[in-house]
């Protein structure tokens, strides 16, 4: 990209990044061969050691901005000139600002290219139509690779890694700059540790302090198989028929990679863990947006953090990407932030990169706009019901198993009696009550605490029973059911 910048003559570029190694070694493979030269040499400038050559000391008095845009002015010949974090004289001077204008019209033709590098974006008005604007994205695949090849030669010659392991380890990196991607590396070795399969939680662990420290998006690792989700046969059905499509996502029609699901319902019935089970199906990460903390003003203002993280985790692609509770965060708001942020959101989510898979869940369907659950936006929308008897049953056995329960004690049909309009969460509760009081009394769980603590629990669908038939109304012609139809549901 950035050679093709040069060879059409462009002068001056500003590249977001806080990748300055990086950018460097792009820019000296830029220069190789432009224009018929061997090399193009590069200048770097810093407000801390001036202006040098790559082999060079620092030019003398060239640590001031305005030194240094003259030492660009008066060099004759060829060159690429990396000015590190110089929005910052930019942003303070008007007489910088004019000086480069000046020199963007001296360097036209000249075969002179000044590349600005910084973390954060800052173009002033005056150098809007002059300047190209770029975004450094972190390092690919292919690049993570072969920084993967290097590096392990050089920490780790003895690690025996093939191709196929170099792959893997690269994914689990994908989205990390390569500093992020090197530290990893080397804490995979600390300890005496080789360099091998038994590596890779590790990387992720790394990856996983290395998102969280966003404060927006959280890298979620308790997984969850689809066997450990009670019932739901149709949405089980659909997510692995849309698995191998995913998987397939490189060689097939962008139109037929699934971009999402939106799973809708009543609470406590299995909305969250049914994401979890989404990305252990499709083998890949899962990341949650807290919207909490997008509206909290902690980082920066909410339209921007949202932008932010969204943008952050197409770089983390492929993964699974987390909306809980969306009607609480991106609503249809005529204008303002959620505005805003509901029009960038309609627009992503039809844009976005194939490998990114949004799961979103919502409790309060009747605030979720049109435009949000029309097709296209999510692939489909499944709306999940207070389970019926057998997935009650089901749902009990899951949860008795976890805890290490000899199943064969137990009529779990019999339960069906006292939990009629049961959530899959008042199920787990029911256990989990049972269980603590026979552990107490320093015995096994009994069917009979079953029935002793389910006779006291008032189910949700009780005490709000209005809602809940709101809400099954709302769904009936709008979603498709995450379980099987049976008379009157």
């Amino acid at each position: 990209m950035l050679r093709e910048v040069f060879e059409s003559g462009r002068p001056l570029t500003y590249i977001r990044s806080a990748e300055e190694q990086r950018v460097g070694n792009v820019l000296r493979e830029a220069g190789r061969g432009l224009a018929g030269l061997a090399s193009v040499p590069v200048f770097t400038w810093s407000l801390t050691s001036g202006m040098h050559g790559d082999k060079d000391a620092a030019q003398s008095g060239t640590s001031d901005p305005r030194a240094a845009l003259e030492f660009i002015a008066a060099h004759k010949g060829a060159a690429i000139f990396h000015l590190k974090d110089f929005h910052e004289p930019l942003r303070d001077s008007a007489e910088i600002r004019r000086r480069l204008r000046d020199i963007h019209e001296s360097c036209l033709d000249q075969l002179k290219f000044i590349v600005i590098t910084s973390p954060v974006r800052f173009i002033p008005e005056e150098l809007e139509r002059s300047i190209l604007y770029l975004d450094l994205k972190p390092p690919d695949l292919v690049e993570l690779v072969a920084f993967l090849r290097e590096e392990t030669k050089r920490v780790a010659p003895r690690a025996a890694l093939n191709d196929a392991l170099l792959h893997q380890f690269a994914v689990a990196l994908q989205g990390l700059t390569l500093d992020e991607a090197r530290h990893a590396v080397r804490r995979a070795l600390s300890g005496g540790r080789e360099l091998g399969p038994e590596s890779l939680p590790v990387l992720l662990e790394e990856k996983r302090l290395l998102i969280n420290r966003s404060g927006v998006i959280e890298c979620i690792t308790t997984g969850t198989t689809l066997g450990e989700v009670g019932g739901l046969e149709n949405l089980k059905k659909w997510l692995i028929e849309r698995r191998k499509l995913f998987q397939m996502r490189d060689s097939v029609d962008s139109e037929i990679v699934p971009k999402g699901v939106l799973i809708m319902g009543i609470p406590g019935c299995g909305k969250s863990l049914s994401v979890k089970a989404v990305a252990s199906s499709f083998e890949l990460p899962l990341y949650r947006v807290d919207m909490v903390e997008v509206f909290s003003g902690r980082h920066g203002k909410p339209e921007g953090a949202f932008v932010e993280a969204c943008r952050m985790m197409e770089d983390m692609a492929p993964a699974v990407l987390w909306f809980d509770e969306i009607e609480m965060g991106i609503t249809a708001a005529s204008s303002g932030e959620q505005g805003r942020i509901f029009a960038f959101f309609l627009t992503w989510m039809q844009e976005k990169t194939r490998g990114l898979f949004v799961a979103a869940t919502a409790n309060r369907i009747d605030l979720l706009p049109a435009e949000m659950i029309r097709k296209g936006r999510f692939d489909e929308v499944f709306f999940v019901d207070l389970p019926l008897e057998e997935e009650q049953v089901e749902i009990f056995k899951i949860h008795l198993s976890q805890r290490g329960v000899d199943l064969s004690k137990f009529d779990l049909s019999l339960m069906t009696q006292f939990t009629s309009g049961w959530a899959g969460a008042e199920i787990e509760q029911c256990v989990v009550s049972a269980l603590t009081k026979a552990r107490l009394e320093d015995r096994e769980l009994t069917q009979q605490d079953l029935v002793n603590v389910a006779m006291k629990i008032v189910p949700l669908s009780r005490t709000m029973k209005e809602q809940i038939n709101q809400i099954r109304s709302w769904a009936h012609e709008r979603a498709v059911r995450a379980s099987p139809r049976v008379a009157g549901r």
